[in-house]
Order: structure tokens, then sequence, then C-alpha cells
């Protein structure tokens, strides 16, 4: 059975929580389009969370690897096109370091766009119900740290497919954030679903037409 690897990060900017990791732990062990589902906890610190993402490629070969990570403000969920080369905290992540326009990969390319069918995931959320669109920016902090390393690991395993979500607030975050738009667990596990799903579905009619994924 093949492997997808779905991770979130532990909270960080003073929050209890962090929905990404909520949402993705539930996912753990669940078999979606046929895939055996493992879920991964990241640090929310510039580079041990890409020694943690890593070291979960290589023990697990997933044939898809779905980082997810919050965006509080944001009111949808949101599928990252591209990661740039570029560090640049606002504020410290979990360890203290906060680096101001420092690159990711020394030498790497500018940026990274995504493998994943976004829009057509973006498609199949929608018609589910579920507010999602395509994000130009994954920022400049953790989570584009984690979406171009990511990136950067899989160009040289053409056959794993990767990409980034970022998703809004839970209502219980939203409450101590006066007038940010929130959305619940229970919604955005089936965004995560749906995502994963049309992911492996149009991979695997690519597979069997030879056709382009956008």
């Amino acid at each position: 059975m093949k492997t997808v690897l779905i991770t979130g990060f532990e909270p960080f900017g003073g929050e209890q929580v962090n929905p990404s990791w909520e949402v993705v732990s539930r996912l753990d062990n669940a078999i979606i389009a046929g895939c055996r589902v493992v879920a991964r906890q990241l640090p929310c610190v510039f580079g041990e969370s890409l020694t943690v993402l890593n070291a979960a490629i290589d023990a697990l070969s997933p044939s898809l690897v779905l980082a997810v990570g919050q965006a509080g403000g944001r009111a949808d969920i949101t599928v990252e096109r591209v990661a740039i080369n570029v560090d640049d905290a606002r504020i410290p992540d979990n360890r203290g370091r906060q680096p101001v326009d420092e690159p990711i990969v020394a030498q790497g390319p500018a940026a990274w766009f995504s493998s994943l069918p976004i829009k057509a995931m973006v498609a199949a959320m929608r018609e589910a119900g579920v507010p999602a669109s395509v994000s130009q920016t994954a920022g400049t902090f953790v989570c584009n740290h984690v979406m171009y390393g990511l990136l950067h690991k899989l160009s040289a395993r053409s056959e794993v497919k990767g990409g980034f979500v970022h998703i809004p607030y839970l209502p219980e975050q939203a409450a101590a954030h006066p007038g940010a738009p929130s959305m619940a667990a229970a919604t955005v596990r089936q965004a995560l679903e749906i995502a994963i799903t049309t992911a492996l579905q149009v991979e695997n009619d690519i597979a069997v037409t030879g056709g382009a994924t956008h």
C-alpha cells in the first residue's frame, strides 16, 4: 500500500494549539484513496523542521507529501502555489531564531512551485462546499521554509509529489482574536481529505494517460 505523508506544526507565536497539527493528527493511519496516511508533527523552528521532515520522507518513502500550516487571518483553505528561497522572520521561531533575508538553500533556485494539482484541489474543495483558493505566497516564516525545503528535496524524486496548504484559525483560537476568521476542525479535515484524494486521482490519471496536471 502506498503512503501519504502529511505534516502539521506545533503551536507557535503564543498560541496554545496549532490547527494544522490538531487536524493532521486525526488523519494518522487513515486510508484515503487506497493509501495509508502517516502524520508527523514538525517543530516550528528554522532548520529543525526540515531535519524532521526529511527524516520522515527517507523513512516512509511516500508517494505524496502534504505539509499543512496555520495562517491566522486567512478565511479559507489556501493551497500554496510557490515557495521562495528566503527566511525573513517577523517573529522568532520556537527556538528564538529570527533570520532576516537568509537563503534557505545556499545557491538554490529562487523559488520552487508545488507539484500538486493545486487548481483541481481547490475546485474539488469548493464543489464540496469548503471555502478554498490558490495562494500566491507562503510567506517567509517556517511554513515557507518547509515548503521550499520539501520541494527542493523532492526535485530529485520526480515520482513523489508535494506541496503546502495553509488553514485558518480554529474557532477557539479566533475567540482570542476578535474579528479574525476561523474554520471548524471537521471542515478542515474534510478539506484535507479532499485535497489528498484529488492529488492522488490526478496523479493516477496522469500515469494512465500521460497528460499534464494543470
